[in-house]
């Protein structure tokens, strides 16, 4: 049943708590977007807005300068992503102190793609961090405060053998003091409770986040999922059938399906969701709308 057909008196902005993904930007046109996505998602009040980086520090200062500007100009709380591919372990913690100085205590911790991309061997570096359980141990170390996300896969990443390796490592990384997990986005839900189910016979009880993507373009969308092991089910790519020419539909279409999404997740028991907003705001404005969220007035500028 669609969400916009459904009554649900039961729920509410109290029931459900959000969070935002942005990238930082490479033109003025971008930075434009970027801040102007952020300036109509802040009133929705995030538990965290965190930023992207690029592997092997590809974009520490502009990762950097959308941190500080989120800390100067808007009430958010930045998370800024960390990972340890290509680079020592002294570099590696020379960015997180960079980020701690600019105000940061949340971190979201990545081992990073290699860097022939997604798909290639990963080699660490023979001075760095071997992985992300390794690089959450360095952080809570440095920062005891700070708070961690790590990533969660719930078709398990696809460079694991099987499950049980998957899930070994997100639990070496809680037992090294990851707060929160992430999950790489999916549009299966029983695959997530599945997965779920199977996290917490392992002993890890820490939250589960679900990662959202609304489905900007589903051509890309379909492409990044077969790199990442994420698949995509058939009703999925039945419904965005025929729109490659007609964004305004599929907007329509990506914003109901990721809110019947998340409708079902909250039917289930979920709370919180993280949004992978790609820098837009439009699609995840709408389904937080949809949701029954309504924004309130909090202190954000555009550029």
């Amino acid at each position: 049943m669609s969400l916009l057909r459904r009554s649900s008196p039961s729920l509410s902005s109290e029931h459900i708590n959000v969070s935002f993904e942005f990238f930082p930007p490479k033109t003025g046109n971008m930075e434009s977007q970027l801040w102007e996505s952020i300036s109509r998602l802040a009133p929705y009040q995030p538990d965290f807005v965190s930023v992207t980086y690029g592997a092997g520090g590809t974009t520490k200062q502009p990762t950097l300068n959308t941190i500080r500007r989120i800390v100067d100009e808007t009430t958010l709380a930045p998370a800024a992503h960390i990972t340890c591919v290509g680079a020592t372990r002294d570099e590696v913690d020379a960015v997180a102190q960079e980020f701690h100085d600019a105000g940061v205590d949340h971190f979201v911790t990545l081992r990073g793609d290699p860097p022939d991309g997604i798909g290639s061997r990963y080699r660490p570096h023979p001075e760095g961090y071997a992985n992300a359980a390794e690089l959450v141990e360095g952080l809570k170390n440095a920062f005891p405060d700070a708070e961690i996300s790590v990533s969660a896969y719930p078709e398990k990443h696809p460079e694991s053998p099987d499950f049980a390796t998957d899930i070994d490592m997100l639990k070496r990384k809680v037992d090294n003091g990851a707060n929160r997990a992430i999950t790489q986005f999916f549009f299966d839900n029983d695959a997530y409770e599945r997965y779920v189910e199977r996290v917490r016979r392992a002993g890890i009880y820490v939250p589960i986040v679900p990662g959202i993507l609304p489905v900007h373009n589903f051509t890309q969308v379909a492409r990044f999922a077969a790199l990442c092991g994420a698949s995509i089910p058939l009703w999925l790519s039945e419904r965005f059938e025929g729109l490659e020419n007609d964004p305004q539909t599929r907007a329509l279409i990506a914003a109901t399906l990721a809110a019947d999404q998340v409708m079902d997740l909250v039917e289930r028991g979920v709370h919180d969701f993280h949004f992978y907003t790609m820098n837009r705001a439009q699609l995840v404005l709408a389904i937080c709308h949809l949701l029954g969220l309504r924004g309130k007035q909090v202190a954000a500028t555009a550029a």
